[in-house]
């Protein structure tokens, strides 16, 4: 065991503070709510690229697709490609309609065509849906840290909950710095850098298993040849396996579409871009940047495998094992580095979406709000921010001590919502239906996929397809009623 060094925690401590100093000196001064949240300055499409990617991997990711790898094969990269294929579609069909007018949140798009009933309603959804989906990921960030500082026997003395408090608190503590300074600025600058840290620590990670493997190559054509190398996988069902070569396609890009055409936390940066045109290369090349993302981690898995062998461990337990026993010292502190920053970039993309949501949708849309100075709307924009953070922090709190079923029940939640907004947002742009019908089908649509999800085998990649087709069907059904009703 290398343990944890002093210059682990300088490394730790160093990455803490330059991110939050670099995320104020990026962000500058705000002269109104929407540079605030949307950025008057524009941003280049390369960086809100970092930014996207970023902000969509968890610290989960960053310890659990390993895992996948060492346990199974390499299917889960098979979702990839239809997230690549699902923003490529985003990118032509819905993202030409946020550059048209002035457009704050990808939910005015709504209010064009339902009117501001409904532009509220997802609003609504939307916030709550955050709030309990990002509380969960932030508690789920201390899972690995706490993991890892208890293989290295530190803190012996304290108990796990109070470290679990502690790695939550200090994690949202320093990204709020930023994000209530700097505003969307400082999160998309700090997203760069925390991308590239924690795709270091995957590098890392590779650059010390390698050596520690004798005859590598034999043993990698013996891993292939017994399928452990395996993408494209046709066992199971289409219906309920998640891997399957057609349900991982079809399900990753309708879910992309999902997450990455409707869901404010991505489609405000895309906002930040200077046109359509670089906002649709930062959407796509995100699609290419996360497949070579997940063969990274995916590597890393394959290399843990070939180093330990089949161990009698959760898969989600290898690399923190890894890293508590043959890391150098140095580079453990690195790694660490890696799952705050996957963390907090998740973390500040949604304090600011909810609050820039808050502020645009449902407080602009008011008596009050349509009279206020953009001064005023500054200010309040930075109280709903602060706000917002200390509410997501005490969901992540609630978390502490729960069944690792309640967490996977949590990481689901967008899932019981993605297919109503897809499909209210095909209704926008597509469908001939009024407001009240859209909104009975976006309802419909979130209360069937809470059935689907806990009552049923569906394979998780199709959820949002079904909860779509529910919200569309739904709809059209009573639109097609009230028209009945009318000619009568």
């Amino acid at each position: 065991m290398s343990g944890f060094s002093a210059l682990d925690w300088a490394v730790v401590v160093l990455y803490m503070g330059g991110i939050a100093a670099f995320g104020l000196a990026k962000g500058g001064k705000q002269a109104s709510a929407k540079d605030y949240f949307l950025s008057e300055k524009k941003i280049g499409w390369w960086a809100v690229t970092a930014s996207i990617v970023a902000t969509e991997t968890s610290a989960l990711t960053f310890i659990s697709v390993p895992g996948m790898a060492f346990k199974g094969a390499w299917g889960f990269l098979e979702l990839s490609f239809g997230y690549l294929l699902g923003r490529i579609v985003i990118s032509w069909l819905l993202l030409p309609r946020y550059f048209e007018g002035e457009l704050t949140t990808s939910y005015a798009l709504l209010e064009r065509k339902f009117g501001v009933g409904v532009r509220r309603m997802a609003s609504g959804t939307f916030i709550l849906t955050r709030i309990f989906a990002d509380g969960v990921r932030l508690y789920a960030t201390a899972i690995p840290l706490v993991i890892i500082f208890r293989g290295y026997n530190l803190f012996s003395g304290v108990s796990d909950a109070t470290l679990y408090v502690v790695a939550i608190l200090l994690t949202a503590a320093v990204t709020v710095i930023y994000v209530q300074v700097g505003g969307v600025r400082a999160v998309i600058w700090t997203d760069v850098i925390q991308l590239g840290v924690y795709i270091l620590g995957g590098f890392v990670a590779i650059f010390v298993l390698v050596p520690k493997i004798p005859e590598l190559g034999a043993k990698l054509a013996a891993a292939a040849a017994s399928g452990k190398l395996t993408v494209f996988q046709t066992d199971g069902s289409f219906l309920t396996s998640p891997y399957h070569v057609l349900t991982a396609i079809l399900g990753g890009a309708v879910l992309s579409m999902a997450s990455h055409g409707t869901d404010y936390i991505i489609v405000q940066r895309l906002f930040a871009t200077e046109s359509l045109r670089d906002g649709r290369r930062a959407l796509v090349a995100s699609g290419v940047v996360v497949i070579l993302q997940f063969v990274l981690f995916l590597a890393v898995g394959t290399l843990l495998f070939l180093y330990y062998g089949d161990l009698p461990l959760k898969g989600d337990a290898v690399f923190p094992k890894f890293i508590v026993e043959q890391v150098p010292s140095g580079l453990s502190g690195l790694i660490i580095a890696g799952l705050l920053a996957a963390a907090m970039s998740t973390i500040s993309g949604s304090i600011s979406s909810i609050s820039s949501s808050t502020v645009f949708d449902l407080y602009a849309s008011t008596k009050r709000g349509r009279a206020a100075t953009e001064e005023h709307k500054l200010r309040l924009s930075r109280r709903v921010s602060f706000g917002w953070a200390i509410l997501l922090t005490g969901a992540a709190l609630i978390f502490i001590g729960t069944g690792q079923a309640v967490v996977e029940l949590a990481l689901s939640i967008a899932s019981f919502t993605y297919g109503g907004f897809l499909g209210l947002f095909f209704l926008a742009v597509r469908g001939k239906t009024t407001s009240r019908s859209a909104a009975i089908g976006f309802l419909s649509g979130v209360g069937v996929m809470v059935i689907v999800v806990l009552g049923t085998k569906l394979a998780w990649p199709l959820y949002t397809l079904a909860g779509s087709l529910v919200t569309v069907a739904a709809a059209w059904t009573a639109s097609a009623v009230e028209g009945r009703k009318r000619a009568a």
